[in-house]
């Protein structure tokens, strides 16, 4: 889901004339930031239509991509949890039930009990979306090449370094909730 909602970003000179009303609005850091917002728009656009032609959502992609991440450390690595999955997805546990719920449906994943501690349950990743994810993720590696093309690698250095700045810029202004208020757009999800 877009959180801009706009094609057409307002003119330099209408911020301008915008901050004669509005003294706090800086209008150098108002076009950065709906530039921002607009790129994050597109770039999830493409990503989520091509995540649709192999029928899964954005929060279903993340979770396997979590687990693929893991399994990808090596062996050692002890099995995700339920609660540990939300936490790198950056969705609440509430919403972590759900979407594990429909990807065991598709028996995309299975819960296991875990051996030390009967009560709790990890997470592990079928060999079917193992399957899935070699189908999806070379053109979903080749569309975030393409995106990055038009930068040369010092302009993605210098935009990776800004965008890290703005990052921890946000959390400054909004700490990230403990636990299960966790929003959902939050991190890797926005859905």
């Amino acid at each position: 889901m877009p959180l801009l909602m706009l094609k057409d970003l307002p003119r330099y000179e209408c911020l301008l004339e915008a901050a004669r009303d509005y003294p706090d609005l800086d209008p150098s850091a108002t076009e950065v930031f709906l530039h921002l917002l607009r790129a994050g728009d597109e770039v999830f656009r493409v990503v989520e239509s091509n995540l649709a032609r192999h029928d899964i959502s954005q929060g279903r992609f993340g979770v396997l991509m979590a687990l693929w991440g893991n399994e990808r450390r090596g062996a050692g690595q002890p099995p995700l949890s339920p609660a540990s999955l939300a936490e790198r997805t950056g969705v609440t546990r509430a919403t972590m039930t759900g979407l594990i719920d429909t990807l065991v449906r598709d028996g995309l994943v299975r819960r296991e009990a875990d051996p030390a501690d009967r009560r709790m349950v990890t997470i592990r990743p079928t060999a079917r979306a193992e399957e899935l994810l070699a189908r999806i993720l070379p053109g979903h590696f080749q569309r975030m090449a393409t995106l990055m093309r038009p930068l040369g690698e010092t302009e993605r250095g210098l935009l990776v370094g800004l965008l890290q700045k703005i990052v921890a810029q946000a959390s400054v202004l909004s700490p990230e909730p403990a636990g299960d208020e966790m929003p959902m757009e939050a991190a890797a999800g926005r859905g």
